[in-house]
Formats: C-alpha cells, sequence, structure tokens
C-alpha cells in the first residue's frame, strides 16, 4: 500500500517515496518528466492497494492528509475481511440449507432420498426452518429428541418414536451440515459431535417354516412371489420392489439375479444373487416376464409399497412382532442352517462386516443342541458353536 502523487506537468502517479541504495527518500521530481514536484503546487494524492491479488488506486485529491486517512480506513477494511473469519453460520437458516440439500444432485441419488428428506422435515418442525445454524448447539438436538420422544410413530401409530429413529435424523441433519461445509455453504458444523441415543434394537425374530407358509396363505396374490424372494434371498426391500427383468436370468444354472453397484445399498458394490428352487418357479410364473420394466406388477402397473397388504396378511395369520426387514434375519439364518459359510452368505445379502453378520445370523436351541462336547475318535476337533 502506498501514497502516490500526480505530476501536474505529465499526469503520471508516483511514490512518494523512492529507492536509493537501499535507502528511502521522499521524492523530489517526477519519474517521467523530471518536474519539480516537490514545490509545484495543487498536487493531487491517491492511494494504491492490492485486493485479491490485482491492483487497486483511488484518487483522493489535493489533500495529503485525506489520503492518510482514507489509506488508514482501506487498510483495517482489508484486514477485517482477510483475517477475521465471516461466520456465515450466523446468516443461513436451517430452512435455507434443507432447501439447498435436498436439491443437490448427489443428495437426489441417494437411495435413501426418502427417508433424507422425511427426517430432515421432522427436524425442521420441531427446532424451526428459520433457526439460524449458529443458534444450533448440543442442547436444541437434546430438546429435539425429548420432544420427538413424546411423538407417536408414524409406520407403528401404537408405539411412540424409537431411539433407532431419533438417531437416523440426527444423523441427517449432520451430515447435511458436514456438506454444507464442504460446499462452503457455512462455516462449521456446530453439532459434529453430537452423541447418539443408545439403541436395543437388534432383531431377534424369524419365522418358522410353518409360519410363513401360513403368511403365504393369507397374502393377496400380487405380493406372494415378493414374500417368497424376501424370505429365501435375503434381499433389501428398495432391492426388491425396484427389481427388474432385465436383472433377472432364469436360464443360467440355478437362475440369478444381478444388481449392479447402483442398485445396492452405499452402491460401492454389484451382487450376483442366485435363486433358491422355489423363487425361481415363482418367477417363472409372472405375467410380467414378457416384458420388460418391473418384476412384480399389480393389475398391469409397477408396485411401488406392500404395507397395508403385508400388515394385513400377518394380522390374518396371527404373527406379532414382525417387520419386513425381518426377513433377511430368515434368510440369513436359514442359509448359515443350511451349510453355506459365512463369506458366502455374506456375499449374498451384501454384509460388509462380520459384526453384520452375526448381528443377521440368530443362533436358536435347534443350534445349541447340536453342540459338541468332546473330540471325534476321527481326531477332528470341535466345531465350534455358531
Amino acid at each position: 500500500m502506498a501514497i502516490l502523487i500526480e505530476c501536474p506537468k505529465c499526469g503520471s502517479r508516483w511514490g512518494e517515496e523512492v529507492g536509493k541504495k537501499g535507502s528511502m527518500e521522499k521524492r523530489k521530481t517526477c519519474g517521467k518528466c523530471g518536474f519539480d514536484i516537490k514545490k509545484a503546487s495543487g498536487k493531487i494524492y491517491w492511494i494504491e492497494y492490492w485486493l485479491d491479488g490485482k491492483r487497486k488506486r483511488k484518487r483522493i485529491g489535493s489533500s495529503r492528509k485525506a489520503a492518510e486517512n482514507e489509506m488508514a480506513k482501506k487498510l483495517r477494511e482489508i484486514t477485517e475481511d482477510r483475517y477475521i473469519e465471516k461466520d456465515k453460520n450466523a446468516h443461513v437458516t436451517l430452512g435455507q440449507l434443507k432447501k439447498w440439500y435436498l436439491g443437490l444432485t448427489s443428495t437426489k441419488q441417494l437411495t435413501s432420498y426418502r427417508r433424507t428428506r422425511a427426517s430432515l422435515d421432522n427436524v425442521t418442525r420441531i427446532i424451526g426452518s428459520d433457526i439460524k445454524i449458529k443458534a444450533i448447539d448440543l442442547d436444541t438436538l437434546e430438546h429435539y429428541g425429548r420432544q420427538r420422544e413424546t411423538e407417536k410413530s408414524r409406520r407403528y401409530p401404537d408405539q411412540l418414536v424409537a431411539d433407532a429413529t431419533i438417531n437416523r435424523e440426527i444423523a441427517a441433519i449432520r451430515k447435511m451440515l458436514n456438506e454444507a461445509v464442504r460446499g462452503k455453504k457455512i462455516s462449521s458444523n456446530p453439532i459434529r459431535n453430537a452423541p447418539m441415543r443408545k439403541e436395543d434394537n437388534v432383531r431377534k425374530r424369524i419365522l418358522t417354516d410353518s409360519e410363513f407358509e401360513n403368511l403365504l396363505s393369507k397374502a393377496p396374490e400380487h405380493i406372494r412371489s415378493i414374500l417368497l424372494v424376501a424370505f429365501y434371498e435375503g434381499m433389501r426391500y428398495d432391492e426388491i420392489m425396484r427389481l427388474e427383468w432385465s436383472e433377472v436370468d432364469l436360464k443360467d444354472g440355478p437362475g440369478w439375479i444381478r444388481l449392479v453397484k447402483e442398485r445396492t445399498k452405499g452402491k460401492r458394490e454389484a451382487k450376483s444373487i442366485p435363486l433358491h428352487p422355489r423363487v425361481k418357479k415363482a418367477l417363472q410364473e409372472l405375467p410380467s416376464r414378457f416384458a420388460a420394466g418391473r418384476v412384480f406388477l399389480k393389475n398391469g402397473k409397477p408396485i411401488y409399497n406392500i404395507r397395508k397388504s403385508f400388515v394385513k396378511a400377518l394380522e390374518d395369520a396371527g404373527i406379532e412382532d414382525f417387520v419386513f426387514h425381518d426377513f433377511r434375519h430368515c434368510a440369513v439364518t436359514r442359509l448359515r442352517k443350511a451349510g453355506n459359510d459365512r463369506s458366502t452368505i455374506k456375499k449374498m445379502t451384501g454384509h460388509k462386516t462380520d459384526a453384520m453378520f452375526y448381528r443377521y445370523n440368530l443362533v436358536d436351541e435347534e443350534d445349541l443342541a447340536d453342540v459338541v462336547w468332546e473330540k471325534q475318535n476321527s481326531g477332528e476337533e470341535k466345531r465350534e458353536v455358531r
């Protein structure tokens, strides 16, 4: 930054000071035309500074004092802008961020987009859309949790909202704020270290063969093949409901369902699922097999949701405490009892870790009854209790 003097004769501008042999001295003459600037009257002063890598010059007038004051003012402005971080959190609202985040292409491509949107709707409904990000803290989330746990579950009206649901909603807002930081929409995520509630949501309900056959007999025709796929193949609900004939191979070997990675959870790895003979037969009998598009139809139209039909079938079959996702437990446990090794089952179901495999693999009294107590005469080691 510098104060410049405009030469009254040629109009060129020069700094007040000029270097000379390593020292500085006051400028006396114009460096272009040699005019005596020091003794000239009516000199015009300018200030020169740099902003965002570009040189800026501003004409001040005939007062050197005014040039000094303007220089000091500009220095303060640049310093504050450069070194004092602007707190974007104080200006952006939760509602504005939600609209931005849900509009991102990357967010819309999530298989969990609808659940994410519903989670954020609940958060903004309780916390408020107009709240500034700066005002959100751990106490805000605590208040949200206390309010949410008193509400009825939308999916199960006879129950209150579970801790697992509250955790998923907190995770949704935390993920949104993290994305906003990366997108430079806010300065920081004030709840990045928000603790999760302790969950006791490990499901331990599987259907016996007789229970499943009873359920199948009570279910309406259009969802029976869906239930067969869920019970034997262990696929996720979304993978089943969106299944298309281009993903089904009824001719090669046992028959296959092949999903590209974009159709799997996390979109990280494709998977191939061999068909249980009963599932293969059911798919072969579907009228939709002669056309492309969705596998499961009702009156010629794709089925998007079977909740009401499924719940009604459960009630008619007298089955309690069972949800669709429990079919994953059924499939994993049946596959393991049939003698398949852990790696094969994980490859079929898409479980990435042993921890998740064991979460779905349920050991019951039938397994415990087969425990081996003594070393076999053949020298084989005692079987590990799974």
